[in-house]
Formats: structure tokens, C-alpha cells, sequence
């Protein structure tokens, strides 16, 4: 769901109040955070100020499935520590919104809700769920989505300029040969170096361990005793982190689309690259399968291969009035990732595939786009500066893959995984040349919790089923509930899944560990 203008309309006098603050860029303002064990004191948790909203919100959701819902919107502005090695210390802010349903009953809290990244942003998300969860959970809690630290409204990590994120959007999607392996590596040497050149060791205040004590102090600012959390992919890691530093304050937790939490970075990535390309052959097989044919014809596998190969020597214009951008190999292979993500998006990455044959490429520099945060006038949210920033903040330097290794691994996976092995390869190696000190994300069995809901896909490209797997293995009080279905992320997707997430919601009624879903 992108509403981006429509948030900031909404938050813009927010951001007045917000504009005198500390933030995490002002010189001296962080130092790298320590283990939740060694942290001196617990900080107070800051009121939230929020701000009628409904309007502005409203205004832009206005069409959309689920609008004409009876929902009301506000929009919250708060303060956390930059560093929790000084809780009393500088601030930064955090931007909140909050829906709630008319006519609500026997209310039980908050739900809160992150969508994933790192970098999306939970604001937009906390609308989109008003908008698709169940009307039994809206019942029954408000819907309460922040903008994670570096993220969005919250003091937002802004160090790629939009030239180079388009450089790195329009890269080889396939690098194998020693000449696109370290074209990849200059790419990833730029980012880091203008991400180190804007806030130099600050960047490590933009890690998951200090979003998930924001997230508990926002437990306490919302009136809540306990958290009731739905997370989903990267949301997964942030839950279960919180999870383990607090695990006594865990009410409920839906963990959809988990990140595995095993730390075996090749392993990962390797299995990643499996899932993506078995998510294509599904898209692929449905294609073919379709009644009135696949306008890719028998083989849409073959097809894009061409069509690769043809954009690499021409790239596709397209015939949006005003667009400027050809279509290379890069934004095709993000074009394509975009649509693995749901199968709703299907049809258009069929048609976009297409057109671009054809010579017209716009439909998929609008899955593309959709997928980098680029806007229409030629800039970026800061989606990718922000998942970049966490990610590497997160990452334990002691994983990294070494760069021959990398090299080795690129050319065989491509042979073994053509449309996304390489890539994934040379992915291991975006925080190698990160400059800033790291605070790596802790092992995670949240020993004390209530009983935290593990959800899996079976043909989830991006986050693949084996995570889910061992996230609910390690956590002391995981349950582990699968679908069988395609796509990324499940809940509120399939009745099984719904009704099995809605029950431990709300009466906090567990299921069967192991419980499968059909697609």
C-alpha cells in the first residue's frame, strides 16, 4: 500500500514539533548501543502526542477495499533514547498512527503491528491492516503502527542519493563473470561509503536490539501491560527480539513469514535463491496453466531469458508520457521479484513481461518502483537507505563471507539458480564494507514467554518455510502453524490461517503445534 504523501500531509505539523529535536545524525549524538544485560537503567517511557488525523487519512484511502469501514485515525508523535547506554540522555522522535474501529467491545489493547523490511514503514502499515484485518480483531483492539527508528517520519536515514539507488536498481540481476562480480562490489562500496560519509558511527543507532526497547516503552506509552504484536518478515526478527529481552511482557505474538534465525548467513541465502526460483516455476506453471493462455506462450522461463538478454544490448523504453528511464536487465529482475511476492501480482508481471517485448516496459517499472519506494517525480523514500542501514547494523562482522568465496559462489549458483543465484551471492557481501560498529541481533529463545505464534508459507519466495521451521525450534514457546499456499506472508490471506491467528489473538487460544493449512 503506498501512502506516503498522504502520511506526510498528515504528519506535517507533527514534523514542526519534531524539527528542534535530537536527532541520531547530530554530531556526538550516538555511541553504539550495549547488550540489553548491561544497560544501566531502564528509561521512562514518554507520553505519546497525538494528533486528530481522520480527515487527512481518510481522504486517502477513499476507494480502496475496505474504506468504507467506520475506522477513525490518529497520528502520534514520541520520544526514545538514542542510546540506551544513557536513557536520560539525547532523543529522538518516533512517529505513530493508530486506527480504531467504531462501536468497538470488550476491548483488550493495542495491536501492534510492523510490516517488514527492514525499512517499510509501520505507519502505512497500521492503515492497510485497518483496512484488511478481520473485523473480529478490530473489535476488539486498536491497530497501532510506528515507524521504526531511521525509518519513514521516525528520524529516517537518508544517505543514497537517487542516482545511485537508480544505478544499483538498473545493475546486472545475473553477475557472474569477474567483470559484473565487481561492478556488484563498487556498487556496494558507494553505498557504504555515502551512508559513512553522512553519519559516520551514529549508523549503528539504527539497529533492531534498540527498536524492539522502543517498541516496549511504546508498550507502556499505549497503557497496555502486556504486548500483543503482529510482525511479519523482517517484523518476525523485531518480534522475537523483543521476545527475548522481555519475555514476561509478551501477551501475543504472530510471527508471519520468518526470517530464519539461524545465523548461517550462505545457508540463508542459499535457500533463498531455491525459493525464488521455485516461486517463478509456480508463477510460470500458472501461466501456462490459464485458460486463455499465457501471453508468455509454453515456456515464460525462456521468454524472460530472451527478454534479459535483449535489454542488456537495448535496453526498453517505456511509453509512459514524461518517463525517461529504459528498462535494463536490473529492472526487469526487480520488476519480477516485485510481483513474487503475491500472487495477485501475477497478472500484471505477465502483462508487463509482455508489453515489454513489445517494446513498452512501463508496467514493469511500476512493479519495480513499487518495490524500491520510487516515487513518481524521480525520488526515493528511504526504504533502501533504511534496509541497508539495519541490516548492517544488525549483522555480525564474525558471518561475513569472504569476497573470493563470494566470487566462487556467484558463478556456481548462477549455473544452479540462473535468475536469482548470482545476485543472492553477491548480497553476502553488502555489509562487509560497512564502516560503523555493529549491535548483531542476540540468539533468540525467549525463555518466559507465553506461547508466541510461528506462521510458515511453503512457497514463500522471499522468507522460505525452513525459517519458520527454526524460528519456532528455537523459541522456548513457539508454536509453529503452515499453508500450503504461494506468496509471501499468510494472515489474513486463507480462512485456516485466519481463524487460527484471530483465535489466539484474541481469547488466546493456542494451536496444535504443527497445524498445516491447506492452499
Amino acid at each position: 500500500m503506498r501512502l506516503s504523501r498522504g502520511l506526510l500531509a498528515a504528519a506535517s505539523g507533527l514534523l514542526v514539533a519534531v524539527s528542534g529535536c535530537t536527532s541520531a545524525s547530530d554530531d556526538g549524538a550516538a555511541e553504539s548501543s550495549a547488550p540489553a544485560s548491561s544497560a544501566p537503567a531502564e528509561p521512562e517511557a514518554a507520553e505519546i502526542a497525538w494528533t486528530d488525523c481522520d480527515a487527512q487519512l481518510s481522504e486517502q484511502l477513499t476507494g480502496l477495499p475496505g474504506s468504507e469501514r467506520d475506522l477513525a485515525f490518529e497520528c502520534g508523535r514520541t520520544e526514545v533514547p538514542i542510546s540506551y547506554d544513557e536513557p536520560q540522555g539525547a532523543t529522538l522522535p518516533l512517529f505513530l498512527v493508530r486506527a480504531r474501529l467504531a462501536g468497538q467491545t470488550d476491548r483488550i489493547g493495542s495491536l501492534v503491528i510492523n510490516p517488514g523490511g527492514p525499512g517499510v514503514s509501520g505507519a502505512e502499515a497500521a492503515l492497510g491492516s485497518a483496512l484488511t484485518l478481520p473485523e473480529d480483531v478490530l473489535r476488539r483492539f486498536d491497530v497501532v503502527g510506528f515507524d521504526p527508528r531511521g525509518v519513514g517520519l521516525s528520524t529516517p536515514v537518508e544517505c543514497i542519493p537517487p542516482d545511485l539507488k537508480d544505478r544499483v536498481i538498473a545493475a546486472e540481476p545475473r553477475p557472474t563473470t569477474p567483470e559484473q562480480v565487481e561492478e556488484a562490489f563498487g556498487l556496494q562500496q558507494d553505498l557504504a561509503d555515502g551512508c559513512a560519509e553522512e553519519y559516520g558511527e551514529a549508523l549503528d543507532t539504527f539497529n533492531t536490539v534498540d527498536t524492539a526497547r522502543d517498541m516496549d516503552l511504546l508498550r507502556q506509552s499505549l497503557g497496555d501491560e502486556q504486548l500483543t504484536y503482529l510482525g511479519y518478515s523482517y517484523g518476525t526478527t523485531l518480534g522475537s527480539t523483543y521476545a527475548e529481552l522481555f519475555p514476561d511482557r509478551v501477551r501475543a505474538l504472530v510471527l508471519d513469514a520468518a526470517v530464519d534465525p539461524d545465523d548461517d548467513p550462505r545457508a540463508e541465502a542459499e535457500q533463498q535463491a531455491t525459493s525464488l526460483e521455485a516461486s517463478f516455476d509456480a508463477y510460470a506453471a500458472n501461466c501456462v496453466g490459464l485458460v486463455a493462455g499465457c501471453p508468455l506462450g509454453p515456456d515464460p522461463r525462456r521468454f524472460l531469458e530472451e527478454l534479459l538478454d535483449q535489454a542488456e544490448t537495448a535496453p526498453i523504453p517505456s511509453a509512459r508520457p514524461g518517463e525517461t528511464r529504459q528498462a535494463t536487465p536490473g529492472v526487469i529482475g526487480t520488476a519480477v521479484l516485485s510481483a513474487l511476492y503475491s500472487t495477485d501480482s501475477w497478472p500484471q508481471l505477465s502483462q508487463g513481461l509482455a508489453a515489454a517485448r513489445n517494446g513498452d516496459a512501463q508496467h514493469l517499472f511500476s512493479l519495480a518502483d513499487a518495490y524500491t519506494g520510487r516515487l513518481e517525480d524521480g525520488t526515493y523514500t528511504n526504504r533502501l537507505d533504511a534496509a541497508l542501514a539495519i541490516s548492517c547494523a544488525d549483522t555480525d562482522p564474525g558471518t561475513e563471507v569472504p569476497e573470493e568465496e563470494v566470487r566462487t559462489l556467484a558463478t556456481e549458483w548462477g549455473q544452479r539458480f540462473p535468475l536469482f543465484g548470482a545476485s543472492s551471492a553477491v548480497a553476502l557481501r553488502s555489509c562487509a564494507v560497512w564502516e560503523a560498529e555493529r549491535t548483531p541481533i542476540p540468539e533468540r529463545d525467549a525463555e518466559g514467554a507465553a506461547p508466541i505464534l510461528v506462521v510458515g508459507t511453503a512457497g514463500d519466495p522471499v522468507t522460505p518455510l525452513p525459517g519458520a521451521v527454526d524460528m519456532a525450534e528455537d523459541l522456548a514457546s513457539g508454536v509453529l502453524l503452515t499453508w500450503q499456499g504461494q506468496g509471501h506472508t499468510a494472515y489474513p490471506r486463507t480462512d485456516c490461517v485466519t481463524g487460527a491467528v484471530n483465535a489466539y489473538l484474541i481469547d488466546l487460544v493456542v494451536p496444535q503445534d504443527g497445524q498445516t493449512c491447506p492452499a
